[in-house]
């Protein structure tokens, strides 16, 4: 009898393709997985992976570029968001075609967040593409999804690893895969000089250098002190919110084995760096399901 897994999938971008590589390693191994819950990027890879069209989403992720990347990325300028997010979806869309999700043979949850109502928002049923759409509006960048009444942007915002809304068997197991782990120095390295973040040029040349501009070192009298960026800042406090909350919810809601995902490990935005994130994803799963503790 094949081992059954529940499994949580934890929002985080581009690491997010670990995912990927957890559940080929899980397939692997012989578990079988009965239940995904997933939040903005863990939602697009576990309900694709739920959809049963996870091997054509991975062999797009490994043939994107860098500048691949930026063309999916629909730009604007709205008091809301900077990016629509329709290219990106639709090629999505393209990828795997039309889906509903009360239709897979695996149960799955996409979480959001409901801006105006001031709660989550737990996607069941109904078409899955705009679900996705919903729990990866990064707050801020992208623009929500409005509909019903509801002002839906990314599920991190109050439940960025949803371990809560696991529906246990007794003969299960929950693995949680968080992709805000902690930093290792392995990953601290300074960036290629060919690697330019185009997304933080776009935003440097679209708004005033009052407004948005490069780091700017102080003066010598404070040689450690550093301004940041509109995209860095915003970056940066949505990331710690989340770290707070995923540490909460793994103390209070314990999944019986957990893969970290290191947070240095790629950028937010890194896609164009598939195969070097979905090796990260076979480590981390090596360790975390090999970690010390009884399965229950």
């Amino acid at each position: 009898m094949k081992k059954k897994v529940h499994l949580v999938l934890g929002s985080g971008g581009a690491r997010g393709i670990a995912h990927i590589a957890v559940i080929e390693e899980l397939e692997k191994e012989g578990y079988e997985i009965i239940e995904v819950i997933g939040c903005s990027m863990g939602a697009v890879v576990g309900g694709i992976y739920a959809a049963g069209h996870l091997s054509e989403y991975k062999k797009w992720l490994i043939s994107l570029s860098r500048k691949g990347v930026f063309d999916l990325l629909d730009f604007t300028f709205t008091k809301q968001g900077f990016v629509k997010g329709e290219k990106l979806f639709a090629k999505h869309l393209e990828v795997t075609g039309k889906e509903n999700i009360e239709e897979f043979r695996i149960p799955f949850t996409a979480v959001a967040t409901d801006m105006k109502n001031h709660e989550e928002v737990h996607f069941k049923s109904g078409d899955l593409y705009k679900a996705l759409r919903a729990s990866v509006s990064i707050p801020g960048f992208f623009v929500p999804v409005v509909e019903d009444n509801r002002v839906l942007v990314d599920g991190g915002v109050l439940n960025p690893l949803p371990i809560n809304l696991v529906n246990k068997k007794e003969d299960a197991i929950i693995v949680a895969v968080n992709l805000n782990g902690k930093s290792l120095a392995v990953f601290d390295k300074k960036p290629e000089p060919d690697r330019i973040d185009e997304m933080q040029k776009w935003f440097e040349n679209l708004l005033p250098d009052s407004i948005m501009g490069r780091r700017e070192k102080k003066p010598e009298l404070e040689p450690r002190q550093e301004s940041f960026s509109l995209l860095e800042l915003m970056d940066s406090s949505f990331s710690f919110t989340q770290d707070r909350l995923t540490n909460l919810m793994i103390e209070v809601y314990k999944p019986d084995k957990l893969i970290e995902i290191p947070r240095n490990s790629s950028g937010m935005f890194d896609f164009d760096q598939a195969k070097k994130i979905l090796e990260i994803g076979k480590k981390a799963y090596q360790k975390g399901m090999n970690s010390t503790g009884e399965e229950s």
